[in-house]
């Protein structure tokens, strides 16, 4: 008797433990499958117009390519037009764009998670880089130069010996001011503006980056000028995330209507003060 009376309890037991395994395995099987894995299946362009607008990655510090009015809140520049021109070809409408700050440290990390659909931000095109994250075709090129103050000594790479250079984190002007002025300290800043700022405060003698950045800080304070040329080619590309053919041809159209429409040279002057050469 003792157990008969066992008998049910247990088959009751797993019977329930069956029910509820399998609940569980469908709630999980589910869950593998649902809106992460429909996301990544769909590319670029296809989850902008679900949307209904373009997230662009961009420079709040960088005077002619992106900058933001402190008193109006606006962001201006060359790259900020092109993503204009770019929402305007995807989805009709140039202001149906969000931009979002990004620094020469963060913008690949954003871009890999989601956070922006790509990256207008002068971004030089690397090999390094291209591990990462897909380009588009060349838009811009620039070179890296030297900004100091127009009294300084400084007339080039070949002055930097025991000077402090300053720099921007995740810049490709700091890897290459170490290995074409090794005896110079390199001092990085978050951004461009905090570099421009510590320039002024006297923490360094010089500040490097790209030509047309420095240009930009200079048109802000003319005590300062450019020396010893451009020292490297610093060709500009849009980046996108790594494998998305079809929004790397998607945005190469563009450049390429820009260019063909004269769209292109109007914006180069706008912002750079002369068409291309």
């Amino acid at each position: 008797m003792k157990n008969v009376l066992k008998w049910p309890s247990f088959m009751l037991v797993l019977i329930l433990s069956l029910v509820m395994s399998g609940c569980s395995t469908g709630e999980e099987s589910s869950s593998s499958g649902g809106s992460g894995g429909s996301t990544e299946a769909k590319g670029t362009i296809e989850q902008i117009k679900e949307r209904g607008k373009l997230i662009a990655g961009v420079k709040y510090d960088t005077k002619l390519f992106g900058l933001k009015d402190p008193a109006s809140g606006e962001v201006e520049g060359f790259d900020i037009d092109i993503a204009k021109a770019l929402a305007k070809q995807i989805l009709g409408d140039e202001t149906k764009v969000e931009l979002k700050e990004v620094t020469s440290k963060t913008r690949i990390p954003m871009l890999q998670n989601g956070d922006i659909d790509l990256i207008i931000a002068t971004m030089t095109i690397t090999d390094e880089r291209k591990e990462q994250v897909d380009f588009s075709d060349v838009y811009f090129e620039a070179g890296q130069s030297l900004l100091v103050k127009n009294d300084s000594a400084i007339t080039g790479l070949e002055s930097l010996s025991g000077v402090k250079v300053l720099a921007v984190k995740g810049s490709t002007s700091a890897q290459n001011i170490r290995e074409k002025a090794p005896d110079a300290e390199v001092l990085e800043f978050d951004n461009y503006q905090d570099a421009f700022t510590a320039l002024k405060a006297g923490k360094g003698e010089a500040l490097t980056t790209d030509n047309i950045i420095l240009i930009g800080m200079q048109q802000t304070d003319n005590n300062y000028k450019l020396v010893g040329g451009n020292f490297t080619s610093e060709p500009y590309g849009i980046a996108i995330r790594k494998g998305d053919t079809a929004f790397v041809e998607e945005v190469n159209s563009l450049l390429k209507n820009l260019k063909d429409n004269g769209e292109y040279d109007t914006l180069h002057e706008k912002w750079l003060g002369s068409k291309p050469e």
